[in-house]
């Protein structure tokens, strides 16, 4: 078991009790039992074949907060949406950094953002999802799901679906606000810090719990089409059986859904009537990314490893970035992009998995994925410093 001091990972819904105080208590066991204690690995020179260039920064706000709220940025046409813990809501020019209007609301931010559509949507503390005109920062709607919202809410032509830290799903009228359903799931008493993100189309959406179980909505109605288990528990003590699926399923144009889990696997489903494909045993906490047949996954340690998307089998595997608490993984021209617990913002060749670029953005550190654009790379750090930086060649 590996715990970081530095990002608290585990929460305990129920009870309610600090992330701190967990994390002493877990990190106390591991000390009595003899296990090695959370070591990342140190950065090595490499052969530098891409640069990373800032076009541009800003500092927003105070960042994501002590308890490193999941606040990351958001982007749509020209525009690059940030937030931070406090309220504060940013929209600004993706070319020059330009602020073209700011927000302050009246109650704390703890999720990402999603822009679509002429809204940025985004979840609060006290769980409230408030929806927000792109074009002037103006409020459209706010409506009250069941409790504090971490993953970005989720939308479709119709719907925004929002999954709250209880494990509960909302389906909320995009374009009011109401409420059009919600579908329950059991969680267990001990998950990982945060929540899976719906994977949302028009007829279904996707999602995955905390007791490592997937279910695919009948958007209509919320009601259950097929539920499997991704992740079975295992071991005596809590921290040994998570099991959440704490990332977004991904869906291929073809229909292959593809699942990370925490101490479990990632699997390949026939996203219709969830037959497995193939599955892998990875852990991870992270969305994966699908870049033509390639399915590229970090997991639980940091380790970056491409899967052959049609039959799961290793391409590559980098673990020169172990234990560094890696963001989920973005794409830019040809390149992975992760930030690390430190502030570096690496760059990894999708093909052949070596590290070919890296730079420093704040020694705050990096928690949340970067956004991308061609060769353009937004990353916000855990102070609130929002940097823009371009890849060459």
């Amino acid at each position: 078991m590996t715990i970081s001091l530095t990002k608290p990972l585990f929460s305990k819904h129920l009870l309610r009790v600090t992330l701190g105080a967990i994390a002493v208590a877990l990190l106390a066991g591991c000390a009595n039992k003899g296990e090695p204690a959370y070591t990342p690995k140190e950065l090595r020179s490499f052969e530098e074949t891409s640069s990373l260039n800032s076009v541009w920064r800003r500092n927003v706000g105070d960042g994501l907060g002590r308890a490193r709220y999941p606040i990351a940025p958001a982007r749509e046409g020209d525009t690059v949406f940030a937030a931070d813990a406090t309220g504060l809501v940013m929209a600004l020019n993706a070319d020059n950094g330009e602020r073209k209007w700011q927000t302050r609301l009246d109650t704390p931010v703890s999720s990402a953002l999603n822009a679509v559509a002429g809204h940025v949507y985004l979840g609060t503390r006290n769980g409230e999802v408030i929806a927000i005109n792109q074009r002037d920062g103006s409020v459209s709607w706010r409506s009250r799901v069941s409790s504090e919202v971490l993953a970005a809410p989720q939308a479709n032509q119709q719907l925004l679906l929002v999954q709250s830290i209880d494990g509960q799903v909302t389906a909320l009228d995009r374009a009011s606000g109401e409420e059009r359903w919600v579908y329950t799931s059991t969680q267990p008493s001990l998950t990982l810090r945060g929540t899976g993100t719906p994977m949302v189309i028009d007829p279904v959406t996707f999602v995955g719990t905390a007791n490592g179980r997937l279910t695919t909505l009948d958007n209509r109605n919320g009601q259950p089409l097929w539920d499997m288990q991704i992740a079975n528990p295992r071991g005596r003590s809590e921290v040994e059986r998570l099991v959440d699926l704490a990332g977004q399923p991904v869906l291929s144009p073809d229909g292959r859904l593809f699942v990370t889990s925490y101490n479990g696997r990632v699997v390949a489903l026939e996203a219709t009537r969830g037959s497995v494909l193939w599955e892998s045993n990875l852990s991870s906490r992270h969305t994966p990314i699908l870049v033509g047949e390639l399915l590229f996954v970090v997991t639980h340690n940091s380790h970056v490893v491409a899967l052959d998307a049609n039959s799961g089998r290793e391409v590559w595997r980098n673990n020169k970035l172990e234990d560094r608490w890696l963001t989920a993984p973005s794409f830019a021209d040809g390149r992975l992009v992760f930030g690390d617990f430190e502030g570096y913002l690496h760059l990894i060749d999708a093909r052949g998995g070596d590290i070919v670029g890296r730079t420093r953005v704040h020694k705050s550190g990096i928690s949340v994925r970067p956004v991308t654009e061609g060769k353009i790379i937004h990353v916000q750090a855990n102070n609130g410093r929002l940097e823009t930086l371009e890849v060459t060649p």
